[in-house]
């Protein structure tokens, strides 16, 4: 039952999250993408987000760019424990982001990483780092939507990454760019 209502909540968060990364008339494309949004759970009960991997080429400033997001489950972080006692693994995500075969922005990032913008040590002991995806092009940067949730639940903090042409990164709360 637990794993139903974890179905119902997380395949329309997964849903929107996947739509945020889409063309939408700013110069994004869709190249390759593969993302599960189901989990799994191991023989000792600790469940795990699959592993995901999405491609896109974004245009800024005339400049074509080629993002890759990748989520995987690490064994290395600490596991999260539900309000419900589900035990989860948390995940990396890493953000690689190229143009004219020079890389602009490589990175791995896990929830702590964002610890000054959500600025809530108890929540970030309860959750995980969700998922990573493309969302627009300003003037500023390329903006990536982040999201740091309670796992089996529809409780996240949304927040944004905005990456200029010269690799600088500016984090903030969803919609306090």
């Amino acid at each position: 039952m637990k794993r139903f209502i974890y179905l119902c909540v997380c395949l329309p968060l997964m849903a929107a999250m996947t739509a945020c990364g889409g063309n939408k008339g700013n110069g994004a494309t869709r190249e390759t993408s593969v993302m599960a949004t189901m989990d799994s759970a191991d023989a000792s009960g600790v469940s795990r987000l699959q592993a995901s991997r999405v491609e896109i080429s974004v245009t800024f400033k005339g400049k074509e760019y080629h993002s890759l997001v990748s989520r995987v489950a690490d064994e290395s972080l600490p596991k999260v424990t539900s309000e419900m006692g589900d035990t989860y693994l948390d995940n990396t995500i890493t953000l690689r982001l190229t143009t004219g075969g020079k890389t602009v922005v490589e990175r791995v990032f896990t929830k702590k990483d964002f610890a000054a913008v959500v600025n809530d040590d108890t929540f970030l002991s309860k959750s995980i780092l969700e998922g990573l995806v493309y969302d627009k092009t300003t003037p500023e940067g390329i903006v990536y939507s982040a999201s740091v949730c309670y796992p089996g639940t529809d409780m996240y903090i949304p927040l944004s990454i905005t990456i200029t042409a010269d690799g600088r990164m500016k984090m903030a709360k969803g919609g306090e760019e």
